[in-house]
């Protein structure tokens, strides 16, 4: 008994002897990074799982402050915060218990629009080929991360403040690689603007494209705004961080380019001045809102120059020169409608959920940028109804908790039902369910607000 005491000691400090030998050795610093990792990842995997919400608190973080791996794997590579996704699975499974499925309201419809996406892979297979179902399957299974995370139980993960600092640093990091013009990870989309300086890389953090940078700020600066017309005690966050935040929200959606984040942030703030008509505090709204302007006037003058010649020119030409304005979007939406009214019977049941952009079955590979419109060739009458249902039941919800005694929920509430309104006008211009990094940010504080 004595010899195999001392034996299993040994075994192990030759072991860990032959791990550092085998990363010494290692001939790049790629391979010594993929040895030494289990050092890290098994303690943290450990400490995560310890807690039910603590993947869900390192998926935000981790999806909000760090770019794609630079590995050529699908479109944008792969991140980071998936390897949290997976624990999320593993701690179902271990914490099961305390996972409370409430399907009222939000959960049920959720539900039901995750499962249809995930019945429509078969009809990409069918129509498409096993690429692209693969494909199809995988964001499928990204938007099922938000489905999880509304669901997951809440001890151990984020509360408000610390998650309104890890956005602000985020978005703070987008307007500095704005102005810098850091060389673009992995994945990142293609998009410019043509100043008489140059030709400049659109700000995007670190997200996969410019649009989710616009419509994650827009998201926040409908959390200040609701913060400012409220007592100060309810506030996450203090007034002086409201103000910075603002600022920095603000900058980032301006150098992000979106036109549609922006309109969804007018929808949002109407919607809010209506909530609050009795006491919205309107001065200190609009000083910051003039602040953030000036501010951004001041450090990028042509960039915001462009930007407003771009406003201005969307509301002189919109019905006059539409297709111009839209960039492009009428065409594809009037072949879309085209396909549909030749072929209705394909429309009840669709032809996979995000094939679109990848298939050749319409003749050729199409950007729907319309989340209403792509849903319904892609999935079919009973996609399009489960978005309304999911679009309805959040509205329904939201303001209901609106009125809760709670001040956090009631918060959280009047939140996202002004964010929500501003994302329900979005998604006629955008496939805003495909921004997997952000939309689970919006499901957890969906959940703070309608959940028991």
């Amino acid at each position: 008994m004595t010899s195999l005491t001392r034996t299993r000691p040994f075994a192990g400090a030759a072991f860990f002897g032959l791990w550092a030998a085998a990363i010494a050795v290692a001939p790049s610093l790629t391979v010594k990074a993929a040895l030494a990792a289990p050092a890290l990842i098994i303690p943290v995997a450990w400490w995560t799982i310890l807690r039910p919400g603590r993947w869900a608190a390192l998926f935000l973080a981790t999806a909000l402050l760090l770019p794609p791996l630079p590995i050529a794997i699908g479109d944008s590579g792969p991140h980071i915060c998936l390897l949290f996704a997976a624990l999320g699975l593993l701690s179902m499974a271990i914490w099961s218990p305390q996972w409370n499925l409430d399907l009222s309201g939000p959960g049920a419809a959720l539900v039901a629009l995750f499962g249809i996406l995930l019945a429509s892979v078969a009809s990409a297979a069918w129509h498409s080929g096993i690429p692209v179902a693969a494909a199809s399957f995988a964001r499928v299974a990204l938007f099922g991360i938000s489905l999880v995370i509304y669901f997951a139980p809440r001890d151990g993960t984020l509360g408000l403040r610390p998650l309104y600092w890890i956005a602000a640093v985020s978005a703070l990091f987008a307007c500095v690689d704005f102005y810098y013009q850091f060389p673009a990870p992995a994945g990142y989309g293609p998009q410019f603007v043509w100043l008489d300086s140059g030709v400049y890389r659109r700000a995007q953090g670190f997200f996969y494209e410019a649009s989710t940078l616009g419509n994650f700020c827009a998201f926040f600066l409908v959390m200040i705004g609701v913060a400012f017309s409220r007592p100060r005690e309810v506030s996450p966050v203090s007034r002086t961080a409201l103000a910075i935040g603002g600022a920095i929200f603000s900058a980032a959606l301006v150098l992000s380019y979106s036109r549609g984040s922006l309109i969804a942030l007018a929808v949002a703030v109407a919607v809010l001045v209506w909530q609050n008509r009795q006491r919205v505090r309107f001065g200190r709204l609009a000083v910051g809102a003039v602040a953030a302007v000036l501010l951004t006037w001041r450090i990028f003058p042509s960039f915001a120059e462009m930007y407003w010649l771009r406003l201005s020119a969307t509301a002189e030409y919109l019905f006059s020169a539409t297709e111009g304005v839209l960039s492009g979007r009428v065409a594809s939406w009037r072949t879309l409608l085209a396909w549909i009214e030749a072929h209705p019977w394909e429309t009840i049941f669709g032809i996979g959920y995000k094939t679109l952009p990848y298939t050749d079955y319409l003749g050729a590979p199409i950007i729907a940028d319309n989340m209403y419109l792509s849903l319904l060739v892609e999935t079919g009458i009973a996609g399009l109804a489960a978005l309304i249902w999911l679009n309805v039941s959040v509205l329904r919800a939201a303001g209901r908790a609106t009125r809760s005694a709670d001040p956090r929920r009631a918060f959280c509430a009047t939140w996202i039902l002004c964010f929500w309104a501003g994302e329900i006008v979005q998604m006629a211009s955008g496939d805003l369910l495909t921004y997997w990094r952000v939309l689970p940010v919006y499901c957890f504080v969906l959940a703070l607000a309608v959940r028991p």
